[in-house]
């Protein structure tokens, strides 16, 4: 299932198959290749059809005549093969007459192409077509803009399909295929094949020089680049004809006819699901995880539902049968960039290309510092000092043992306990379980290894809600009775994440602030989930205008790419810690990870050109919209919105198992928990998408999904 821009649903059954025919360039013999892979493939019994997303410098008219159309050429490809009844050889989806670019001939026009859009179209033409697959023949080079933000290359990562590149074998050609062959495993697209074809005068520009010994050079070369890659794609000589009749074209389907077969044999016949006695992608991938993975949360014997994902770009995730889901989890809150965002992705493989890692013990390098300095700069006031961590869990870890050291090494030995509200959530090692809430955490399995700690009342006063004092009682009444037994408060600023979806009123942070600084006690603020953007602030304390002595940060630190985490605090933290040659005592083998560091700094970039602020703001608006009929829905307790967060409550809990599998079904990517159906989408998801979101957990509670 998919959506266009405007919301509306495509159900194909079938996952889309067949082949991206690419060129390393304009004129490179790209529509002569698909059609003569058009013309293998049917004779290897195989109903395709070759399809040309756009079309430009011909008339929507003139279409199948004119000389300038693909559509013709493919239609002479297939001269002398008896014709499939139920097939027409090719289409066009959108024909400009302007000889140019996709986005100035679609401009010329009053139009606007879109990678969305254009995905909707071929997958609507595909659902409707009795094909085994489909040969879609790009225009012109990889980077050959769509608009003024997408290209060709975007399409085709979208569409996921294996790609036949064809390039021109000539001086220069080399270094063009090449950097075409790096741009598609970059962007995570498979090869199935490299189609050479030399062009018209081969010797053109390089007198003196064996054409015929170039042009096999440039094979064997290619050959074994391709290797080097581990790319066993075949590498395919295409003969350049003087003249392309009946006999020529079956002379060039003769050499891409070993490429035809194996395709053909990996694809179900038009209509079919699946092979019989054959397990889809999905199935297979599925009953292998089952075998050898242990999920998370989860039984290794009563085995989780599993949806097996192909690909992701934007806000959407593809499942291995082609199902799109648009995502409302922001892959555990941290992707707020979406997924495959180009920036991160050139960030992550630049830094590949000059150091993925490096032992931080004793060593330093630029993406580590420029991250730090890039943190402190966005980071509340006060703070100083950044220790770099692997995850959030192992954040709240340093956390915790930098408050230790800190009361130590000026003399409050005494000091060794941390107090924390209920129905907060912290992570799940063990110092971190220690503080998450006594109840609703895991201290009963583990209580035999898990600290003491202190636990106070949940902030009761309510974000949305006038601020009443009373709810600060309790913080008082423990700092008092326990004060100096407390090493460090520990909380979520604003939001209780995992423990709740809690949303409390600020003026709670500034009083409890007030009460640490009384007791002479830390204050940590775990700004894991809340932190770069999530609550309409880049950072959840801000709220209160409020500095911790000690903040961790994470999840979506990295844009959700990798993982990487941060423990950062004042100056007067890292000199009490570091008095009398004191040194703080940890260390993780990853720590400052130079791909991580990397890719956070260019996640930070696109923070700073405040796009978020009003993607965030947007969505706060859409799940009000969105979310609003649930207010007064048999079972439910509270509907709450803040930010790019929105949670309907229930009064009993839901049944995760069941409504995991509805909203799939609906084309969405929910994981409610508990009591919690709740929403935290990328902040690039579109308004359509959110109240999309919002209407499919509407309809589960009409359904009754989440009692069943």
């Amino acid at each position: 299932m998919t959506t266009c821009a405007d919301g509306s649903l495509i159900s194909n059954i079938r996952p889309l198959q067949g082949i991206f025919v690419a060129g390393s360039g304009t004129d490179v013999g790209k529509t002569v290749c698909t059609g003569a892979l058009l013309r293998a493939l049917q004779q290897a019994g195989c109903a395709v059809q070759a399809v040309k997303p756009v079309q430009t410098g011909v008339l929507a008219s003139e279409v199948a005549s004119s000389s300038l159309s693909d559509a013709a050429v493919y239609s002479k490809a297939l001269e002398g093969i008896r014709p499939l009844e139920h097939l027409h050889a090719s289409a066009v989806l959108h024909c400009f007459g302007l000889p140019a670019s996709p986005h100035l001939a679609a401009a010329k026009e009053n139009m606007r192409l879109d990678c969305q859009n254009l995905c909707h179209d071929i997958l609507t033409h595909w659902d409707a077509l009795q094909a085994s697959a489909l040969l879609l023949e790009g225009a012109g080079g990889l980077h050959v803009p769509l608009n003024e933000d997408e290209d060709m290359l975007d399409l085709m990562a979208i569409l996921g399909l294996p790609v036949l590149l064809v390039g021109g074998n000539y001086l220069g050609g080399l270094n063009h295929i090449l950097l075409s062959v790096a741009a598609l495993l970059h962007r995570g697209l498979s090869l199935v094949g490299l189609a050479l074809v030399p062009a018209p005068d081969p010797a053109k520009g390089c007198p003196g020089v064996d054409v015929a010994d170039m042009l096999a050079d440039n094979a064997r070369i290619l050959q074994k680049k391709l290797r080097v890659l581990g790319c066993d794609a075949p590498l395919i000589e295409v003969p350049r004809l003087e003249t392309l009749d009946q006999a020529g074209w079956e002379a060039l389907a003769c050499q891409f006819g070993p490429l035809a077969e194996r395709m053909a044999s990996n694809w179900p016949g038009a209509g079919q699901k699946k092979l019989t006695g054959h397990l889809s992608e999905e199935e297979s991938l599925v009953q292998r995880d089952r075998r050898t993975v242990w999920h998370p949360y989860a039984s290794a014997t009563s085995l989780p539902r599993l949806n097996a994902v192909k690909r992701t770009y934007n806000n959407r995730m593809v499942l291995a049968g082609g199902k799109e889901l648009v995502d409302g989890m922001s892959s555990w809150w941290a992707a707020i960039h979406g997924y495959n965002h180009p920036r991160l992705l050139d960030a992550l493989h630049a830094q590949a290309g000059r150091m993925p890692h490096v032992m931080f013990g004793g060593l330093t390098h630029e993406p580590a510092v420029a991250l730090a300095e890039r943190l402190l700069a966005v980071l509340p006031e006060g703070l100083e000092r950044v220790f770099f961590a692997d995850s959030g869990s192992v954040a709240v870890e340093v956390a915790l043992k930098m408050a230790l050291q800190y009361q130590q090494s000026r003399g409050e030995t005494q000091r060794t306990r941390f107090l924390t509200p209920r129905g907060g959530y912290h992570g799940d090692t063990i110092g971190a379980m220690s503080v998450c809430d006594p109840v609703t955490g895991m201290h009963s399995l583990f209580s035999a290894m898990l600290p003491e700690q202190l636990f106070m009342e949940r902030p009761s006063c309510r974000f949305d809600q006038p601020f009443d004092p009373a709810c600060l009682n309790d913080a008082r009444q423990m700092l008092t009775a326990h004060g100096k037994e407390i090493a460090a408060v520990i909380l979520e600023p604003i939001v209780q994440g995992a423990g709740g979806m809690w949303f409390y009123h600020p003026e709670y942070l500034r009083g409890l602030a007030q009460l640490c600084r009384e007791a002479d006690t830390l204050l940590i603020f775990d700004e894991i989930a809340t932190g770069f953007g999530r609550t309409g602030k880049m950072f959840a304390a801000e709220w209160a205008g409020v500095p911790p002595d000690i903040l961790c940060c994470g999840k979506a630190l990295t844009g959700g790419m990798l993982t990487l985490a941060a423990t950062v605090c004042t100056g007067r933290v890292a000199e009490g810690i570091c008095r009398d040659n004191g040194v703080f005592m940890h260390g993780p083998t990853f720590m400052a990870n130079a791909l991580a560091c990397a890719v956070a700094c260019a996640s930070l970039d696109l923070l700073a050109s405040g796009d978020w602020q009003k993607q965030v703001h947007g969505l706060e608006l859409a799940l009000h919209e969105g979310l609003a009929p649930c207010r007064d829905m048999p079972g439910v307790a509270d509907v709450r919105i803040l930010g790019a967060i929105g949670v309907v409550e229930m009064l009993e809990p839901v049944n995760t198992r069941s409504l995991q599998k509805f909203f799939v079904d609906m084309g969405v990517w929910l994981r409610p928990f508990n009591r919690l159906i709740y929403i935290m989408p990328p902040y690039v998801t579109p308004k359509e998408d959110a109240l999309r979101l919002c209407a499919a957990v509407e309809e589960a509670l009409r359904q009754g999904a989440h009692l069943s």
